[in-house]
């Protein structure tokens, strides 16, 4: 049982040493492959039908695949964990989370906002031609305590439920989320089965990372806003996350923001600067990425102790 947290722990190392993949990442693949299932079935009627056949082409078949390599390794235990560890690195982002954060941190530390805007916008999908000093660090804590989840913590989830074939199904259909999930006229009926599938698979890893970042900050108010805020966001497994996160950081987050020139009133969440809540600033990008830290240092903790404790049961 020890296996599962060997291989979480070399996946992190192997990010840690190596970071995102800068040339034939196969979710870059992946996505040219999408693109031409949408290309051939977003058209005409039944656009939602067409949607979940297209996400179950999309994945079924890869899938199935790793499935097929994950049992022929099995028995080589030494390959199995190498190949594993590397699945599961290609799937999660630590450390390009973390850098895209200090990208932003960085240059709005010394009040260079262009810079700031143009490291901002490769994160978010928020209008950033015009942000302010706040707006700004908002934006970049908001991203860190959102893709902390969907980048790292779903992806380890998975993994030890469902090992290699769980991580794969997670992370291709977070990536048909990103790619069929908005909703415009082009992907609202189509990319319905996409988002939702992605959400199922949130679910229960987004209220870990949330219970995560308010046990590693400041719990009672990471909590209490997690309670009041959490369920009134616009996406049910980021309201969660980055309500307990914003009040274990402190900070005030949410509110209005501006996506594809209109603006949109969001929820406000953490506790209100009238209440002693921080404007966000560039050392709250930097505080965000530290919890995010503590909370991977908490699940690798966990995570050994069940392996341990179902060794011995087991």
């Amino acid at each position: 049982m020890m296996d599962t947290f060997v291989i979480v722990l070399l996946a992190l190392i192997f990010d840690r040493m190596l970071g995102e993949a800068k040339r034939f990442h196969p979710l870059v693949g992946f996505g040219n492959i999408a693109n031409r299932i949408e290309q051939g079935l977003n058209n005409g009627a039944h656009k939602k039908l067409k949607g979940l056949i297209a996400v179950f082409i999309a994945i079924a078949p890869i899938t199935f695949v790793f499935v097929l390599i994950d049992s022929l390794l099995q028995d080589v235990s030494v390959l199995y964990m190498l190949f594993s560890a590397f699945v599961l690195y290609l799937a999660i982002g630590w450390q390009s989370l973390i850098q895209h954060a200090l990208n932003i941190s960085q240059p709005l530390q010394q009040k260079n906002l262009a810079q700031a805007r143009k490291a901002v916008s490769l994160i978010v999908s928020r209008d950033t031609e015009h942000l302010s000093e706040t707006d700004i660090a908002k934006a970049a804590t908001e991203s860190v305590l959102e893709n902390g989840s969907d980048a790292i913590f779903s992806a380890i989830f998975w993994f030890c439920v469902l090992g290699v074939p769980g991580v794969v199904i997670y992370r291709l259909s977070n990536t048909l989320d990103a790619m069929w999930g908005y909703k415009n006229e082009r992907f609202i009926a189509f990319g319905w089965a996409a988002a939702r599938f992605d959400d199922l698979l949130n679910l229960i890893p987004a209220r870990l990372t949330a219970l995560s970042y308010s046990f590693v900050g400041n719990t009672r108010l990471a909590l209490k806003c997690w309670r009041q805020q959490g369920f009134s966001w616009k996406s049910p497994n980021a309201g969660p996350v980055m309500a307990a996160g914003a009040g274990a950081l402190n900070v005030s987050l949410g509110g209005a923001a501006q996506y594809h020139n209109e603006l949109q009133i969001r929820q406000a969440l953490g506790p209100d600067v009238d209440m002693g809540g921080e404007i966000p600033v560039a050392e709250s990008i930097n505080k965000a990425c530290e919890l995010l830290n503590r909370a991977l240092l908490l699940w690798l903790l966990v995570i050994a102790i069940v392996s341990v404790g179902l060794g011995l049961l087991l």
